[in-house]
């Protein structure tokens, strides 16, 4: 979904589907559909599963949770202790960004 690989009302595979498919468990697949669909991402459909949800432009975006400004800035006070210049982490960020 991040990369835009994934369309708006694209549907996604089963909890059960993706979890044997990743080999992990389904409780894990479970509170990352519940995550996405909180923030947003996922429209649930009841027994008929999950489909992708791209935010319309005009939507307010939600709020940066807390701990990817902690973890931001961890990494920026780090990058700035060893020397980089300003420019070149946000030509790096901008770059990441845009895939």
């Amino acid at each position: 979904m991040a990369r835009g690989e994934l369309a708006d009302g694209e549907r996604l595979p089963s909890i059960r589907q993706l979890a044997a498919d990743l080999g992990v468990n389904v409780h894990t697949v479970h509170r990352a559909y519940d995550q996405l669909r909180q923030e947003g991402f996922l429209r649930v459909l009841g027994r008929s599963g999950a489909v992708v949800r791209h935010p319309a432009a005009t939507e307010e975006p939600p709020e940066l949770p807390a701990e990817w400004e902690r973890q931001a800035r961890q990494l920026l006070d780090e990058a700035r202790a060893r020397g980089f210049p300003r420019t070149q982490i946000l030509t790096r960020l901008g770059e990441l960004m845009d895939g």
